[in-house]
């Protein structure tokens, strides 16, 4: 009987695979030792992101542009242009919406999947800064492709929304920007992406369709003809000229940042609006449409959590809000309008004057809990020098009952009254007696100013890693854990 043939065992064909006198584990502990290497490089990489505390407007835009200086990358991972950035460099001043807060030092700065763009505020954003002496490439700024659209429709939306719900007493306060409707369009995968930028018959195919729909929409909300100030024709022409502006800028922001981690670089994850703003543990209904805390920076971008390595609070030394909603420490009275006009307490993005009032500790503890702070930056200490009494929440009176935390019902949060312990004031300094204060260091602060600092530090958990004590760039203050 003829001899069978026998298959080669699997162990031959990997030996023989092997270059010759090259052992199996020689190879297993190459590869070892290549995986090691990357651990290693990711491990002495930066995933920095930079959270606001409160309900947004703590000053974000100035300490991300102190920080972009040493990093390599700069990403914002939600919300629109709903948000604003001040940065002021020298006499100029830099009102940022949309684009990141590091294209003012020209650092490579992307918006991620998670960010809603309207192409016709970010035109008139790069224009302004262009006419400030900031010109921003493609080799500055990237867009990722998957970034959401908003359309003149999400606009028209967006003041009906708020009309009628002001009419039937449920006013929020919105920008009108568009972008609650932008991300409901999102949500009902109907949305157009910037990707849809680089195919243009496919883009005007798909404007035309919604277009036709949302106005379908507004007239059956009651809305006149005359009211509605575009047609499908008249978007698609707006558009075609947008996205042939536009498609130069468009990237896989996920990918370039994970490369980045990848190869240990350092990388910060920019925010906007605040914690107490966030869609689902902000102070519903009277929030923004995304997710500004530090766990939306990976669903915004397309990263692991593992990326972030720090998450740092932006603090504003007393509290401030935009809008409809509950505030327990707000102040109706002389001292809340002086806090107002002295920190120029104006929207940045609107221009409506903000809500102010004391520092709610209750409430950063609350944030600290959602964020999990490493480290904390307090904005505008300065604003408060000339009060001869500093209150501070460090807890709340509610049904009877007293408590260091903040109630999770928001019920309970709107008819909580605050318990104060109040602090001594400290000196009101001119700006340059505040620039004076900042090259010599904190020991340099009034006494009472660095008690209040401190005093914050303790009833929050979390050290104190910079003080701001002016708008410009040079007005801060670093202390231990800054990064250098």
């Amino acid at each position: 009987m003829a001899n069978k043939k026998t298959k080669p065992k699997p162990k031959a064909i990997a030996a023989k695979a092997r270059p010759k006198n090259t052992p199996a584990k020689n190879v297993a502990g190459g590869l070892a030792k290549k995986q090691a290497e990357i651990q290693a490089q990711k491990q002495s990489a930066t995933g920095l992101v930079i959270v606001g505390s409160q309900w947004g407007d703590e000053g974000k835009g100035k300490i991300v542009d102190v920080l972009s200086e040493r990093v390599d990358l700069v990403v914002r991972y939600q919300g629109g242009n709903n948000a604003g950035h001040t940065v002021v460099v020298g006499e100029k001043k830099f009102k940022l919406h949309t684009l990141p807060s590091g294209v003012v030092r020209g650092k490579r700065s992307l918006v991620g999947a998670g960010v809603v763009v309207d192409p016709r505020d970010l035109m008139k954003e790069l224009l302004d800064l262009e006419k400030g002496g900031v010109k921003v490439d493609e080799k500055v700024l990237g867009i990722d492709a998957r970034c959401q659209v908003i359309m003149p429709w999400h606009n028209l939306l967006d003041s009906i929304g708020e009309a009628r719900a002001e009419g039937a007493g449920r006013k929020i306060g919105t920008t009108g920007r568009g972008i609650g409707p932008a991300y409901e369009d999102r949500a009902g995968r109907r949305g157009i992406r910037f990707e849809d930028f680089l195919d243009e018959a496919q883009m005007k195919g798909k404007i035309r369709k919604l277009c036709e729909e949302k106005i379908s929409i507004a007239r059956a909300l009651g809305v006149s003809d005359s009211e509605i100030r575009f047609s499908s024709e008249s978007v698609v022409q707006e558009y075609a000229v947008l996205s042939r502006m536009f498609a130069k800028y468009l990237c896989d922001a996920s990918s370039e940042v994970n490369s980045a981690v990848s190869a240990g670089k350092r990388v910060l994850f920019e925010g906007a609006q605040g914690t107490l703003l966030d869609n689902d543990f902000g102070t519903y209904p009277f929030v923004t449409s995304s997710h500004p805390i530090a766990g939306a920076a990976c669903t915004g971008i397309g990263t692991p959590a593992s990326s972030i390595t720090r998450v740092e609070a932006i603090v504003k030394a007393y509290t401030t809000r935009v809008g409809e909603g509950p505030f327990p420490t707000e102040l109706l009275d002389d001292t809340g309008r002086h806090i107002r006009e002295k920190g120029g307490e104006f929207g940045t993005t609107t221009g409506r004057p903000r809500r102010t009032g004391w520092l709610d500790v209750p409430l950063l503890r609350y944030a600290h809990s959602l964020n999990g702070f490493t480290g904390l930056h307090v904005t505008k200490l300065d604003v408060l020098g000339g009060l001869p009494e500093l209150q501070v929440c460090v807890g709340y009176e509610a049904g009877g009952k007293l408590s260091e935390n903040a109630p999770f019902l928001q019920k309970d949060l709107a008819s909580a009254k605050p318990v104060y312990e109040t602090l001594e004031g400290f000196e009101n300094l001119t700006r340059d007696e505040w620039m004076a204060v900042t090259k010599k260091g904190f020991e340099a602060l009034p006494q009472n100013a660095k008690k209040y600092v401190r005093r914050l530090e303790q009833l929050v958990g979390v050290p104190v890693i910079s003080v701001s004590v002016g708008p410009d760039r040079d007005a801060i203050i670093e202390l231990d854990g800054f990064l250098k």
